[in-house]
């Protein structure tokens, strides 16, 4: 597409206005690819201005300290939809959660605001059952989706000491079957998920998290040994009616060392799995899926099978490498919702040749463990065949490349002090 520059593509000579939620770097990365694909800036609502969206004119970004309770999330909302309906009556409004308490409220507030925008959700029921990552399992079970060995306890069942008794032997990972609760809740040593090795380490962390106000159930899980490289990573988008038009797979080499970030992926290389990319394929179109769908998964070397640790309900917050390999993610979003481009029957599994980071370069050649993965990243570093999320060259002014200074900096200051792997680096 030929390059344009922002004001020459506007919402109304389109006809259609991007409408994010949030202001991470999943927003940038989508408010990135709108500008890439047809020269517009984005508007977003979150509750609290971040780093990664500022300085930028890819994105405008409004934020309200109650935009994460239902009735402010509607009305905000709305109050901006009929502003644009009166100024600009042809303006096709595409709002696009871009985070797991954001796609939850759509989900929840879907009613209210269909006459005014156009947008992907699932009924409450079916968000529930996949978000909740008890109910996901219990969905895996059914169609015969590979999961690590689970057990599930809440309140009651920590209170009375339940978690003692599993059937599989430490280490074990633990983690909230609740996501959106567990951004809430704050304590000494809180991480998204732990890794935990003995039952003493267990009962301290478990007794902590709900001494601390987690309501939800805790999922306990059979550890898959290995490290970052072996993840994997799945986008897929799934149109208004439910057919699977794009699947993208990915291998993270590197992931946020920090404890709180732990599951942030740092460096992805792309992969092809067409066997994992069609058994998804056939359970989101048996469920009645729409929108981005974010897998993680884990390959276990203990029986050759790639494992499901969860499903996100909107794109992941590195998924900017699909857009980075040729696969736009706003223009799926677009041409399904706004132009109504009819499927052509024939899912397109993607295959790309780019590397994506959310590091400086440094990391990934210092961090990454030796083998082929490293060394087929490090030759498309040498040819130019990599990118980030934040760096634009169509974006960027003096504030903005110190403040992507400042994160890569705190990037190196991480990895220094968390990365635990260094004798594997050898």
């Amino acid at each position: 597409m030929k390059r344009t520059t922002i004001g020459e593509n506007t919402a109304e000579k389109l006809g259609f206005q991007p409408v994010l939620t949030g202001s991470d770097i999943n927003v940038y990365g989508m408010a990135r690819a709108f500008y890439e694909e047809y020269g517009i800036q984005s508007i977003s609502f979150a509750k609290s201005h971040m780093l990664p969206t500022q300085y930028s004119r890819f994105v405008d970004v409004h934020a309200f300290d109650d935009f994460d309770q239902p009735e402010s999330f509607a009305h905000h909302l709305l109050e901006y939809a009929r502003q644009m309906r009166a100024e600009h009556p042809n303006v096709k409004l595409l709002l696009i959660p871009c985070g797991d308490v954001y796609a939850n409220l759509l989900s929840q507030t879907a009613e209210q605001l269909k006459d005014f925008f156009i947008f992907n959700t699932l009924p409450p029921e079916l968000n529930h059952q996949l978000s909740m990552k008890n109910s996901f399992y219990e969905l895996c079970e059914k169609y015969d989706i590979p999961h690590p060995a689970t057990k599930v306890v809440d309140k009651k069942a920590v209170e009375a000491h339940e978690y003692e008794d599993l059937p599989f032997s430490f280490p074990v990972a633990m983690k909230p079957a609740d996501s959106a609760a567990w951004l809430k809740v704050d304590f000494p040593g809180r991480k998204k998920a732990f890794i935990i090795e003995t039952p003493e380490e267990l009962d301290e962390l478990i007794q902590r998290s709900y001494a601390a106000g987690y309501e939800g159930r805790m999922i306990l899980q059979d550890f898959i040994p290995g490290d970052d490289t072996h993840m994997r990573v799945l986008n897929a988008y799934v149109d208004q009616h439910h057919n699977v038009r794009m699947m993208f797979l990915g291998h993270p080499l590197l992931e946020d060392p920090t404890p709180e970030a732990v599951g942030n992926y740092a460096a992805i290389i792309p992969d092809y799995n067409e066997e994992i990319c069609l058994k998804l394929k056939a359970f989101l179109e048996d469920i009645g899926y729409q929108g981005v769908a974010n897998f993680d998964m884990k390959y276990d070397e203990r029986d050759g099978q790639f494992k499901l640790f969860e499903i996100n309900l909107r794109q992941g917050r590195s998924s900017y490498y699909v857009t980075l390999n040729g696969f736009n993610l706003a223009r799926y979003f677009t041409e399904d919702l706004i132009f109504d481009t009819p499927f052509d029957g024939e899912t397109l599994i993607g295959k790309g040749d780019k590397l994506w980071l959310e590091i400086p370069r440094t990391i990934f050649k210092t961090y990454v463990r030796p083998g082929e993965d490293k060394t087929r990243g490090l030759q498309m570093l040498r040819e130019g065949n990599w990118g980030t999320t934040l760096e634009s060259k169509d974006d960027m002014n003096v504030k903005r490349w110190l403040m992507i200074r400042r994160i890569f900096f705190a990037y190196i200051r991480r990895y220094r002090q968390f990365f635990t792997h260094k004798e594997e680096l050898k």
